[in-house]
């Protein structure tokens, strides 16, 4: 068994990471030495990437993820193809995950699971949807792509299916909504940003792949393994690229309860004011930008309009 091999062991047994390494060695038979250092890479991969800067040991723990399903089976009409209408009675069997990869934001550790050979026959996601709902319950913001249309309700789905209970709380940042509603790209897909951004785009695959996976070709499902990998890793590359556009970024200021003021999308504390300022209809605020994200979109919270004249100050009303 490899270093890579043990990871996904842990993964799949969370419990084992508190265990002695002389006795798993014996039961995986494995050097003592190499079970420690896969254990480690998963704890440090399960806390986020370790930062120089002691405030930083509090950032929020932000995961990136994706997951890739099976097509499901179906009798079909001749005229139903193209309008997709099929009744309950006519699936042959449902769809259920393939694989997951994730990824917490500024680590250098890409985790995955995938479905054995034998789990797929039997249509058994609950060995990785096990896996993948460890990382959920610890994120405390959640990164995707298309994730509010498919990734978040299909694993809500898989985990309810498999008696798992909702993950704790998180944000979720969908990077195809960011696309759709502040810019203007020709195509909003993954692939796609990749292309126009400059970023080497997503592997080859046809639906052949599918097909091959869901039949329990072990070399199909390897490399759906390593296709879904290079997609989480492609999605942290996209997203670093759109965070100093994003509208709305859930504020990670919040995790820190800093005594200074930090930037509410990384928490570096590389604040500036440019010299300008927010107007509200009542108040002025300075605008500051990030040195580290450049992320522009922020402003102090002390009004800035002086208080003997605020008496003053009239406004319209909004009706």
């Amino acid at each position: 068994m490899n270093k890579e091999q043990l990871i996904k062991q842990f993964l799949a047994k969370p419990y084992a990471l508190d265990m002695g390494a002389n006795k798993l060695a014996k039961w995986w038979d494995v050097d003592p030495q190499l079970i420690k250092e896969a254990r480690r890479i998963v704890r440090q991969a399960m806390k986020g990437s370790p930062n120089k800067e002691k405030k930083e040991d509090r950032l929020p723990k932000i995961l990136l993820f994706d997951i890739e399903t099976s097509p499901l089976e179906a009798y079909v009409y001749q005229k139903s193809v193209w309008r997709s209408n099929i009744n309950d009675d006519q699936v042959i069997s449902e769809w259920f995950m393939l694989s997951w990869s994730a990824r917490f934001l500024n680590s250098d550790i890409t985790l995955s699971d995938v479905s054995k050979p034998k789990e797929v026959l039997n249509e058994d996601d609950n060995r990785i949807c096990r896996s993948l709902w460890k990382l959920l319950d610890e994120a405390d913001m959640v990164i995707t792509h298309n994730g509010f249309h498919f990734d978040i309700p299909n694993i809500s789905t898989r985990f309810l299916v498999n008696e798992l209970n909702p993950p704790s709380s998180y944000s979720t940042i969908d990077t195809l909504q960011v696309a759709k509603k502040q810019f203007g790209f020709t195509h909003n897909s993954l692939n796609g940003l990749a292309k126009t951004l400059g970023f080497e785009p997503k592997m080859k695959t046809d639906f052949q792949l599918w097909k091959d996976c869901k039949n329990g070709d072990p070399k199909a499902l390897e490399y759906m393994e390593q296709y879904n990998r290079y997609d989480v890793e492609l999605l942290e590359l996209v997203y670093l690229k759109l965070r100093p556009w994003i509208l709305g970024h859930p504020n990670v200021g919040l995790y820190l309860e800093n005594d200074q003021p930090v930037c509410p999308v990384c928490g570096s504390s590389h604040l500036k004011w440019n010299g300008k300022y927010v107007y509200t209809s009542v108040s002025k605020f300075k605008a500051l930008v990030c040195e580290d994200c450049n992320y522009a979109r922020i402003r102090t919270r002390t009004n800035e309009f002086p208080k003997e004249k605020r008496k003053q100050l009239v406004t319209t009303i909004y009706r």
